[in-house]
């Protein structure tokens, strides 16, 4: 199958590199040249385990392209996907702008049928805007199906989840344009499920509505937890025996981050608000996140009384591990009110520092490993749960810190092992390990 795909960011380049490597012929469209000269030569712009890997095969194999034409790709293409972001307004609206703009695109130069393909998160009743769209601005004969196709890839293992994902889900008027689809995944051998097309926009934010829910559940459990001196590890664990519960997402610490759970939190709140639904445990879940974010910081002014003065290491700045993503990531929030306190900060991550440097504050400065990192500071505080810290020796914070102090804001360390490398150990959830300073 001929597949053209608009945007290559998370969503449209692990799109496509997977429609690829199942055997279609696939060209991914961008507006940036020197993006696209990069991703033709191989390079990946985003880290992604496993991607660049794949994407180098199949452009060997020719059947994965990348170009700044959106016209000669519209032509021969059987299938069209629209996988351009839709970034959150200050109102919480999705900007819809990048999605009409490849909708008109598709009205002005493509001719007879076409099956138009939106991966990006949208808002209930866009497919059928979209359609409505294009028939309207149409230069030549078009018939348009829509169809709705929304990803559940995860950033850092976006790449499996392509091709061992729990379900497909696919909304569409029309059985034609749902076979079709239908078709194209089957390689995947990933359960496939049929709908209409505004359930399927819904089952986007619902899934993801409620995993944030769950993530900020078990945060404020934790919190409940640090009071009453009971283990959230524990607690977790013992909830997530339960299979009506499951054992996911129910791991304590600072919050979620990314593009995808806040902005689409965000969303389905307005969606109640236009339609005078209330939506008040999707509200919660994100006022619980937001102030998820300071709980470290309190616990350093608990420690130390006075963040002045004081040298402090940040272990981690991406929104989570195997990506260097930085949106909506705590490091940012966490950064600016270590600083707003007075503290010195050094910064450390294996892969976005460069990302960092454009949004965490001008006075952090940056080491090149955690060991430099670590070196002098007075306290170490565990952002991002990256392998490389989370399986670290303990005795580094010995022997290069000041003092061995560790806000951990992923509970990376059992309570053993942190108080058999004589660690002062504050995690979230969970009694402090104390020694005394």
């Amino acid at each position: 199958m001929k597949i053209a795909i608009f945007g290559t960011g998370y969503v449209g380049l692990v799109t496509g590199v997977a429609l690829a490597e199942i055997g279609h012929d696939v060209t991914c469209i961008d507006v940036d040249e020197n993006k696209v000269r990069k991703m033709a030569q191989g390079i990946s712009p985003i880290f992604e385990p496993g991607l660049k890997e794949l994407m180098t095969n199949n452009i060997q194999k020719d059947r994965l392209r990348f170009t700044v034409d959106n016209t000669g790709p519209l032509q021969w293409a059987d299938v069209v996907y629209i996988a351009v972001g839709t970034p959150e307004q200050e109102d919480g609206h999705p900007n819809l702008s990048y999605i009409e703009q490849v909708a008109l695109t598709i009205a002005e130069h493509k001719e007879g049928n076409v099956v138009v393909v939106t991966k990006s998160t949208v808002p209930v009743g866009t497919n059928e805007w979209i359609e409505t769209l294009i028939q309207n601005h149409a230069k030549h004969h078009i018939t348009v199906d829509v169809v709705s196709n929304p990803e559940f890839l995860r950033e850092g293992s976006a790449v499996h989840d392509a091709f061992y994902g729990d379900r497909i889900i696919i909304g569409a008027k029309s059985d034609y344009a749902a076979e079709l689809i239908e078709n194209i995944n089957e390689p995947f051998q990933i359960p496939i499920y049929r709908t209409d097309l505004r359930s399927a926009e819904m089952i986007k934010y619902a899934s993801n509505a409620f995993l944030a829910t769950k993530v900020s559940f078990i945060n404020e459990i934790g919190n409940l937890c640090g009071k009453l001196e009971a283990n959230i590890t524990d607690v977790a664990k013992g909830i997530g025996m339960d299979k009506r519960i499951g054992e996911q997402f129910l791991r304590a610490g600072i919050g979620f981050g990314g593009s995808c759970f806040p902005k689409d939190l965000k969303a389905i709140t307005q969606m109640g608000t236009e339609t005078n639904t209330d939506m008040n445990i999707v509200r919660a879940a994100l006022q619980v996140n937001e102030k998820q974010k300071t709980i470290l910081i309190n616990l350093a002014k608990e420690v130390f009384s006075d963040l002045r003065g004081r040298k402090l290491a940040l272990l981690g700045l991406a929104f989570k591990p195997n990506t260097n993503d930085m949106r909506n990531a705590a490091s940012i929030a966490i950064a600016e009110q270590l600083i707003a306190n007075g503290a010195d900060v050094i910064a450390y991550d294996p892969v976005a520092t460069e990302e960092a440097q454009e949004l965490l504050p001008e006075e952090v400065e940056y080491a090149n490993s955690l060991e430099e990192a670590l070196q002098g500071v007075d306290a170490a505080f565990i952002i991002t749960e990256w392998e490389e810290f989370s399986t670290m020796d303990l005795s580094l914070f010995n022997r290069l810190m000041k003092e061995p102090v560790v806000f951990d804001g992923r509970n990376c360390f059992s309570l053993t092992n942190a108080k058999r490398n004589g660690l002062q150990y504050y995690s979230i959830g969970r009694p402090a390990v104390v020694h005394q300073m």
